[in-house]
């Protein structure tokens, strides 16, 4: 349910506390300018009447001085209002979008099962640039009318309160529609913001996939997708202008026919004698001066209902349960890290499938240097049980161990930061092979980087691109094949130097000769660290101290590779279909 805009910008406000000082400027200067501007009428009133009306040289160059000062000063003035207000505008945005990545970052995966990443990354560009504009610009001019509606307000009760009073009658008529059009205008802006964020997530999408795209010559539909969405945000946008189209016009309306009725009154009191045509002129001026400031928060009254909705959507992002957190007196794992892992009773379901558990009460003690494969059909709970030792989810019940302590008592840094793992589909970023191998260690060497692709044979092929270590690597590292990604990754976690290493069939996208290679560099890695490889071809794991059998979630057996042959009826059915003469055409499990 959409919040209040009060509410909204009340939270909003705790993003200008720190900028009091520049804050402070750009209200005086605005106050002073605002002062200025209707000063300046003064000038007006007096040229009219001791120059034109009366024929004196002297109170007219008098006059057109002052002016002359004035405009100079609210020249100035307006410098200083426009400068700080932008700066608050760009400094504001700069922290709103620092606050909501550094919350974003840190919660839990889970979050991002259920929000796309395109509307998550909309809301930090598209949204925080439109509050940009409004803190930078529309507050300005909002504040500012304001300021020359209520002091316009007051000159014209001085110079004439008689034609006051039909401002005053007019007032109640205009504020009516704004009130009423703006609640309007905000709905509709939050719709089109909504839709704005699904046609980004949408390129987003086709982009990063493209080769998928075009081996399914999938253009043609995703062109129409698209198309939809864009006419989609249209339409919402198009109403949102309606709305807005329709306030202004009604306020401009009703604010110019109570300034045509005003001076007509004026005109006859001028005409009968009651009233100086320098007063009349001044009178109109201050009115005009109101009708325009009326007509002006009209317009920007739609623009801060708009940001008002990009606010409400990016505090949505800020108030996001994350529930993956460090306790507030978080443990710390006594002493020499060891690297023994305990599972008691692990039971854990996805919260999108919370009728079928993703581990079943799974018990398992491995100890420190130990190291242990994850074998399984698909859907067995291996890479699950991957995410529950990273602490990317907590179990629904049981628990998990390092050394004795429970990981919900560790801060997740402390925890992670013994923890490497090589995935199957390894993760490449944007960047150079430095910055992709530093990734799990920012401080390390050029020396300490060299000898960890070395170690993951990954030096021989990095010297042969172009710039070698320097080379851009594309998104996702688009620029690699799947082997060279793979050996990138592996010499991450060699760098990294982890007690607990994870392994998801790290092999899985190398060719002959460089998986004989890698397993070598892996086996000399996995020395003496507490690892969990996720198994798929069995001949990868015949070397590892235990193998354990998982299936729907339950561990079923656990052994050496011939126990169980012997044992285990699944294990023994999956290694006859990858070690039979005709393993070759057998369909391999996951």
């Amino acid at each position: 349910m959409p919040k209040s805009s009060t509410s909204v910008l009340i939270k909003a406000a705790a993003f200008l506390k720190p900028y009091k000082k520049q804050i402070t400027i750009a209200a005086v200067a605005l106050v002073f300018t605002a002062g200025l501007t209707l000063g300046l009428v003064q000038y007006v009133r007096i040229i009219v009447d001791s120059g034109f009306v009366e024929g004196s040289n002297d109170s007219l160059n008098t006059a057109i001085l002052g002016f002359l000062i004035v405009a100079v000063l609210q020249a100035v003035g307006t410098f200083a209002r426009f400068y700080w207000m932008s700066w608050l505008g760009e400094r504001v945005t700069a922290d709103i979008r620092k606050a909501v990545y550094s919350h974003i970052i840190d919660l839990h995966p889970g979050y991002f099962e259920d929000n796309l990443s395109g509307e998550i990354q909309s809301r930090i560009t598209t949204d925080t640039t439109l509050i940009q504009s409004v803190i930078g610009s529309s507050a300005s001019i909002a504040l500012r009318n304001l300021l020359m509606l209520v002091g316009g307000t007051v000159f014209l009760f001085i110079t004439n309160p008689k034609l006051t009073s039909v401002v005053m009658i007019c007032i109640p008529l205009v504020i009516g529609p704004i009130l009423f059009f703006g609640r309007k205008v905000r709905r509709l802006s939050r719709s089109s913001q909504d839709e704005i964020a699904n046609v980004g997530a949408y390129v987003g999408e086709s982009i990063q996939q493209i080769k998928t795209v075009q081996a399914y010559n999938h253009q043609g539909h995703d062109d129409r997708q698209f198309s939809n969405h864009v006419e989609t945000a249209f339409t919402v946008a198009l109403r949102r202008i309606m709305m807005r189209s329709i306030l202004i016009t009604i306020v401009m309306t009703l604010v110019f026919a109570a300034v045509a009725i005003m001076i007509w009154v004026g005109g006859q009191d001028v005409i009968n004698g009651t009233m100086s045509a320098g007063d009349l002129t001044a009178f109109v001026v201050y009115a005009v001066l109101v009708a325009a400031a009326v007509g002006a928060i009209s317009q920007v009254i739609s623009e801060l209902q708009r940001a008002a909705g990009a606010m409400e959507r990016l505090m949505e992002l800020l108030e996001a349960n994350n529930e993956i957190q460090a306790p507030e007196n978080p443990r710390h794992l006594n002493g020499q890290f060891k690297g023994s892992l305990a599972l008691s009773e692990v039971t854990f379901a996805y919260s999108s499938r919370l009728e079928i558990p993703a581990l079943n009460k799974v018990s398992l003690l491995i100890q420190p240097g130990e190291s242990v494969a994850l074998v399984g059909p698909s859907g067995a709970g291996k890479s699950t049980l991957f995410d529950l030792v990273l602490r990317f989810y907590d179990p629904q019940s049981g628990s998990l161990s390092l050394d004795g302590v429970d990981i919900r008592e560790l801060d997740p840094q402390e925890l992670r930061s013994h923890i490497a793992i090589v995935s199957q589909q390894p993760t490449m970023f944007t960047g150079n092979v430095w910055e992709n191998i530093r990734y799990g260690r920012p401080d390390a060497s050029e020396e300490e980087v060299r000898e960890a692709a070395e170690s993951a044979f990954a030096s021989e092929f990095i010297e042969k691109l172009p710039e070698g270590y320097d080379s851009y690597l594309g998104e996702s590292g688009i620029r690699l094949s799947g082997g060279q990604k793979q050996r990138i990754a592996i010499a991450r976690a060699i760098l990294k130097d982890p007690e607990i290493l994870l392994l998801d069939e790290a092999t899985s996208a190398l060719d002959a000769e460089s998986e004989r290679k890698v397993q070598m560099a892996l086996e000399k890695l996995m020395a003496n660290r507490t690892s969990l490889v996720i198994a798929h071809r069995l001949a990868t794991v015949m070397n590892v101290n235990r193998i354990v059998v998982l299936e729907a979630g339950q561990l079923i057996a656990q052994g050496s590779h011939q126990e169980l042959l012997r044992d285990c009826k699944l294990y023994a059915n999956l290694a006859s279909l990858q070690f039979s003469p005709n393993a070759e055409k057998a369909i391999l499990v996951n």
